[in-house]
């Protein structure tokens, strides 16, 4: 099987959490609480760091959000929770940052969308602005285009020169045109003011994912800077997870992108953390990172009439979840162990035998048997209601032996 190649990009630090090629592709969330709620975004923060989110984003847009900010993230430091915070600047981060140089200093990196910083004859000068800042305050910034918030004059000239044109482009074609367009003028007239290239950060997010395909990899030709891939306004539940993992799959398996986030519709009193779960699945499945035991199981046939290979699947799955934080501290790279449970003769002792751990549950009319097997090998049959008691223990006798 070939290695995937990163695309190379510079190193990005954004506080103690580095971005760029010779480092992991990194998890980030976004709160969805009023950031002068120090309470809740504190709590949602703290939950989302919990679930494993490297960099979180606040959003930051009158003077209530700015001072609940400070005093978010000065206790957010005080009880040891290191994580770095990225304030989200749209249509006023020049005025925000510049009437609190303590949040300018505090934050530890920027967010702006270069179609929202002003209009056209104070664009330039807002965005100057806040990269200016940026420069004194050795902070990083993102510069985040996106599609439904695109410069308007750029997609009008677009659409202008295509009319006079007659080519009768596509206008989806024009879009990511516009878009492409909008995200180096950004970035060049940044390094431009002086914003070193190891501060900069560049994500240009549409909402479909085979545009958003295009324009990453189309910039990933043209360009070297350190991206931040993922789909915008990705929607809820199982089509926004689908659409998520279809865009980034593709992107990620062409070497493109250094940190995500899956932008999902929450389900109403759902926890915010369902998008970092889904994030660090993408990752792990493909291959990328390693964050907790991966278990295989089958889905289930009409061999499978019983639901206890179901339950114990879940069993399992949930046992490894609790027990993690005790594993991590005791057991190095215990997060790349694998465990399968099967539900029948058909694909079970295989996938039993390829994983480190494995046990295969006995189909309708087989053997009452659940062999067990172990680097390949098969241990022992367990049999009864005690079998999954007997299972666990096995896996953690396991676990202490092998990564001790």
């Amino acid at each position: 099987m070939s290695k995937i190649i990163r695309r190379k990009t510079p190193s990005v630090s954004v506080g103690h959490v580095f971005l760029g090629s010779d480092y992991p592709v990194a998890v980030q969330a976004m709160t969805d609480t009023p950031t002068a709620d120090v309470e809740a975004t504190i709590e949602q923060t703290c939950e989302l760091v919990s679930a494993g989110s490297e960099l979180v984003r606040w959003t930051i847009n009158d003077d209530a959000a700015a001072l609940g900010a400070i005093e978010a993230i000065n206790r957010l430091r005080s009880f040891g929770v290191r994580v770095p915070i990225v304030g989200d600047f749209h249509f006023n981060g020049h005025l925000i940052l510049t009437k609190h140089p303590q949040l300018a200093d505090l934050l530890d990196k920027y967010r702006i969308n270069p179609g929202n910083v002003g209009g056209t004859n104070k664009r330039d000068d807002n965005f100057a602005s806040i990269i200016r800042l940026a420069i004194r305050y050795k902070k990083a910034v993102r510069i985040g285009v996106n599609g439904g918030s695109l410069d308007p004059q750029i997609l009008s000239q677009k659409m202008d020169v295509n009319i006079r044109s007659g080519k009768v482009q596509d206008v989806q074609e024009i879009m990511c045109d516009a878009v492409i367009e909008s995200a180096l003028e950004s970035c060049a007239y940044a390094l431009e003011l002086g914003l070193p290239i190891e501060k900069l950060v560049l994500s240009a997010k549409l909402s479909v994912v085979q545009e958003t395909i295009e324009v990453y990899e189309r910039l990933a030709k043209m360009c070297e800077y350190v991206f931040h891939i993922g789909l915008t306004e990705a929607g809820a539940g199982i089509s926004g997870i689908a659409s998520s993992s279809a865009a980034l799959a593709v992107l990620l398996q062409q070497g493109i992108g250094d940190t995500i986030r899956v932008s999902l519709t929450p389900e109403p009193g759902a926890a915010r953390s369902r998008e970092v779960e889904v994030c660090r699945e993408i990752l792990q499945s493909m291959g990328f990172r390693h964050f907790l035991p991966r278990v295989t199981s089958c889905p289930g046939c009409g061999r499978t009439k019983s639901i206890f290979f179901q339950e114990l699947a879940r069993d399992i799955k949930q046992y490894i979840l609790l027990k993690m934080p005790e594993w991590k501290n005791k057991y190095p790279c215990v997060e790349t162990l694998r465990v399968a449970v099967m539900g029948c003769v058909v694909n079970g002792p295989g996938e039993s035998r390829h994983a480190d751990i494995g046990i295969s549950l006995p189909g309708s009319f087989e053997d009452p048997l659940a062999p067990v097997y172990v680097d390949g090998k098969k241990v022992v049959s367990l049999r009864g209601e005690g079998m999954k008691d007997q299972f666990v223990l096995i896996l953690e006798e396991y676990i202490a032996k092998k990564f001790k």
